[in-house]
């Protein structure tokens, strides 16, 4: 799976991951010259604009609480070849929450493919619809992963660029149950940045590292260039079909923020190839929640040498994972 599909599945639960380009590809293949620099706004309504933040902010927030949210996240299994029993009872392979059956039944990999043998008389759904078994869908695919329901509980099987995880949610989880809410900086419009971007004659390729030891695959449309600190930062974010996907760290990480880096989402530039960059959205990673979360983590060059006191702060509630750390 690459970073940028896992994004997509950040951005629709986050915030909070499908072709990894669509519109960006064909604006970085378009444009062989760098952007100028952008002009200045022409207007800004500040008090508009507040109310954008807060309004993003909370649904930021109604999202983590939601049932299949990241606060719901209670395990992440590596799956092997072969068969895997699954159930709550302590001598399966997949130890699934007390809630669960004690035998649910087997998943059997083979290669990329992951199918679901239920046991008698255990009942599952998926999509709202009785499921019976079969394969299983993986979060590679456009359409998404098979999402099993079985009481409270959400199975999902992941891929990370061929290695095949089972994700379990539990709507029960504690994490979810006790959430408060995540501290942030003040609202500043000091950190909303307008910057450019400037299209690659050809999008470039990265692997980025993710908290689990893997790699994943991503694409870059270009560089995105941010004025901060009084000095010029060229950034690479993701394309992520109609926005840009920023995974970056800055000199709060570990002092203030969490330590490994923060997410941002941007609109796609315009003509001018202007981009407002928000740090006010700036948002923590589903990996400050849980320790069973796949984050991919910062590239070396989006490490920002400057105090970013903007967006989310690090999150030390119910369930909160330090960064670095893995269980």
């Amino acid at each position: 799976m690459t970073v940028s599909r896992l994004a997509r599945v950040l951005r629709r639960r986050a915030a909070a991951g499908i072709p990894v380009l669509c519109a960006v590809a064909v604006l970085a293949a378009c444009q062989n010259e760098p952007a100028p620099p952008p002009e200045p706004e022409a207007s800004f309504d500040e008090a508009a604009w507040r109310e954008e933040v807060e309004a993003w902010h909370a649904e930021r927030i109604e999202r983590l609480r939601s049932e299949d949210g990241w606060l719901s996240l209670v395990g992440l299994h590596w799956l092997p070849e072969g068969d895997s029993r699954l159930g709550s009872e302590p001598m399966a392979d997949v130890v699934l929450p007390p809630s669960a059956p004690a035998t649910v039944g087997t998943l059997t990999r083979q290669g990329q493919t992951v199918s679901l043998d239920l046991a008698p008389g255990v009942e599952a759904t998926a999509g709202g619809e009785p499921l019976p078994g079969g394969p299983l869908a993986s979060d590679a695919g456009d359409a998404g992963p098979t999402v099993v329901q079985i009481d409270g509980l959400r199975l999902q099987v992941l891929d990370r660029d061929g290695r095949m995880a089972l994700r379990v949610k539990d709507a029960a989880s504690p994490t979810r149950q006790e959430f408060t809410g995540i501290e942030r900086y003040p609202v500043d419009p000091a950190w909303r940045v307008v910057g450019r971007l400037e299209p690659y004659e050809t999008p470039k390729q990265i692997e980025v590292d993710d908290v689990t030891g893997g790699k994943q695959q991503g694409t870059v449309p270009g560089a995105l260039v941010v004025e901060l600190g009084g000095e010029t930062h060229r950034l690479e974010p993701l394309g992520e079909g109609d926005a840009l996907f920023l995974i970056f760290a800055d000199e709060t990480n570990g002092d203030g923020t969490y330590g490994a880096g923060r997410y941002l989402y941007t609109e796609l530039p315009g003509p001018d190839g202007r981009v407002v960059v928000d740090f006010n959205r700036a948002y923590n990673p589903p990996c400050a929640f849980t320790p069973y979360a796949t984050c991919p983590l910062p590239p070396p060059q989006n490490r920002l040498p400057v105090a970013v006191t903007a967006g989310e702060k690090d999150y030390h509630g119910p369930g909160a994972h330090p960064a670095g750390t893995r269980e």
